[in-house]
């Protein structure tokens, strides 16, 4: 048996012209359609296929709040986003909800078989023109929220940072600075504070973890 899809559009000429290519496709069965939202969630509770292919532009129930609704009540069903428009939001906000894939209509036909390959086999899946878009929201989520990168330091400090890390000592440190040596230490014991550390072995571990040093170095 091929991968089994509901098709959730509100077009009915979209949903024809979807079923027409994917029913022509080997591997693939349609099992149902909707016409909103709320009609893909009880299709999808009937059905349980494995994929539901969902306009995010949908009536009564929009797809961003169904897509959120499916994964969480029927997490063995993958979602394959399909809308007009690549606006970086509305992807984003589909791809937190749940879905793993996102497919641009005016490229649905080349894409979205690929997709629902993609997804029934759990792989991400976009149209190529959205993947800066969610390349550059994840450098920036775990920039702000990764434990690893930890607290933000500013240039003064990464620069105490790397000086502690490469084996420098507090006199040291403060002749490259061009400070007092009761200055560095007072630097010093900020990025310990900082970074709730206790030790210049931790200081240099940390360092180590964000780039600013090498065990070469």
């Amino acid at each position: 048996m091929g991968i089994s899809v509901l098709l959730a559009d509100d077009h009915q000429l979209v949903r024809q012209g979807l079923r027409a290519l994917l029913s022509a496709t080997d591997g693939i069965d349609v099992v149902g359609e909707a016409s909103t939202g709320l009609e893909a969630i009880d299709e999808a509770r009937r059905l349980h296929p494995d994929v539901v292919v969902l306009d995010i532009a949908m009536p009564v129930l929009n797809g961003i709040d169904a897509t959120r609704q499916l994964t969480a009540e029927l997490p063995g069903v993958k979602v394959v986003a399909l809308s007009m428009h690549g606006n970086r939001q509305i992807v984003i906000e589909v791809l937190r909800a749940g879905a793993k894939g996102y497919v641009l209509k005016d490229c649905a036909r080349e894409s979205l078989i690929q997709a629902i390959s993609n997804v029934s086999d759990n792989l991400m899946f976009l149209s190529p023109e959205l993947a800066d878009i969610v390349l550059e929201d994840f450098v920036r989520h775990q920039a702000e929220h990764d434990p690893a990168s930890g607290p933000k330091l500013t240039p003064r400090e990464r620069q105490v940072l790397k000086l502690i890390a490469d084996g420098d000592s507090t006199r040291q440190v403060a002749a490259h600075l061009g400070v007092s040596i009761k200055t560095a230490e007072t630097y010093r014991r900020q990025l310990m504070r900082k970074l709730q550390v206790d030790n210049v072995p931790a200081l240099t571990k940390h360092a180590l973890r964000i780039g600013l040093t090498t065990l070469d170095a």
